[in-house]
């Protein structure tokens, strides 16, 4: 057992995705305490206070801006999260509240709206798995988002509940009665996952909104412009930052590496989660759990049920394993030519797929987007997972009923 173990560990972290993590994950830690350090998240913050002038207008500010910053999840739930949590707390939102919002308009935009690093990726295995032709995956990509069901549902119920439109229910409804009891806004053991590390920067004495604008902007057109490479993207970022900060004299050489270095240590919990998330992913791999569950699914379908049967199975594979890429690479080898051989409506099939992964990113306490969203808002990942698990399955309830009706209608 340990000598399987320590194999698969090393196999894990030689992956060139978790290195990719570290990279990118880490170097975001470090953007996001340069843009608090040099003022720009506060003066933003005082500047959206002034719009925000209540606890729900803050909060659709805050679904606002995550569907503005729609590159990629990992970039929306840091950059998001970390910037409104101060505004949020100023009008006592409970930190599951600000950590769902935030999750929400993450991975779900992220599989709807064809320039994002997710619907390259999807695009590319749409080709190799043999539905789209060379060089035509984003095209048969965008056929798919009218029946993404899932992700539309988890994205726009997300304005009803902060409306009050629909209730707040369940756990939230706990974080929430805490909060106006005189507890704290934050969950029991939050402070060990947080991007901010508790502390309280000192701040320049005049703070301005461009040092948190500026980066951001050149955050999302490097990452654009290489082709949506987000490492590229925050590399170049972390160079403006240096010449930009240095250069208005908000800090020295020196203070530069030293914040740098505290936002990196700062994400080391996180990463290390997702390591381990990784790790129990690749053990699935291993005795090919999402393989054995579709192949035992498939003798069930029909091509009316099928995109019903497939977000069924793999919205249950997802909340167990918590990948969503990593599943996308083993189902959809087997669910297009499936659907091919049975005649189902394949953006429709494919969608089901898409959304059972967005359903495992959303939901899973221990996904890489869960992981993510908790260290930026500063909530406890099983917190947040727990109390926003509700809202999700409302979500899925509501997106297995309509792939079941358009499967008999399409």
């Amino acid at each position: 057992v340990l000598g399987s173990f320590s194999g698969a560990l090393l196999s894990v972290m030689m992956n060139e995705d978790i290195a990719w993590l570290f990279i990118v994950c880490g170097l975001m830690g470090s953007i996001i305490t340069l843009i608090e350090r040099a003022g720009g998240a506060f003066a933003f913050g005082e500047w959206v206070a002034t719009k925000a002038k209540t606890r729900k207008s803050s909060l659709m500010y805050t679904w606002v801006l995550g569907i503005i910053v729609f590159i990629d999840d990992y970039l929306n739930s840091l950059t998001v999260g970390s910037c409104m949590a101060p505004l949020t707390d100023k009008y006592k939102v409970p930190r599951e509240f600000l950590s769902y919002v935030v999750d929400s308009t993450a991975a779900p935009l992220c599989v709807i709206i064809p320039i994002t690093t997710w619907s390259i990726f999807c695009s590319r295995l749409l080709e190799v798995n043999g539905w789209a032709p060379a060089g035509d995956g984003l095209k048969y990509f965008i056929q798919t988002i009218p029946f993404n069901f899932y992700a539309w549902i988890a994205a726009f119920i997300v304005p009803l509940i902060i409306l009050g439109i629909i209730p707040i229910f369940g756990p939230m409804k706990k974080a929430e009665q805490r909060v106006k009891d005189g507890g704290p806004l934050a969950p029991a053991g939050s402070e060990k996952i947080d991007i901010r590390g508790g502390e309280i920067m000192e701040l320049p004495s005049n703070p301005k909104i461009m040092n948190f604008i500026l980066p951001l902007l050149v955050l999302v057109c490097s990452t654009i412009y290489f082709d949506l490479d987000m490492q590229i993207g925050v590399l170049c970022t972390m160079v403006f930052m240096f010449i930009s900060y240095l250069g208005q004299d908000l800090m020295s050489a020196e203070d530069f590496t030293d914040i740098a270095l505290k936002g990196l240590k700062n994400m080391i919990l996180p990463l290390m989660l997702m390591v381990l998330a990784f790790l129990f992913a690749e053990v699935n791999d291993q005795i090919r759990f999402t393989y054995y569950v579709i192949s035992t699914a498939s003798k069930y379908m029909t091509p009316a049920l099928m995109p019903f049967i497939i977000f069924m199975v793999l919205a249950f594979t997802e909340f167990i394993t918590g990948t969503n890429w990593g599943m996308y690479i083993i189902a959809l080898p087997i669910v297009i030519p499936l659907g091919i051989g049975l005649g189902a409506n394949m953006p429709l099939s494919v969608a089901a797929v898409l959304s059972a992964g967005v359903f495992g990113s959303h939901i899973c306490f221990y996904s890489d987007a869960t992981i993510i969203t908790s260290a930026a808002t500063g909530c406890n990942n099983f917190d947040h997972a727990f109390t926003q698990a509700p809202f999700g399955i409302l979500a899925a309830v509501i997106s297995a009923i309509c792939f079941l009706i358009a499967g008999f209608i399409f």
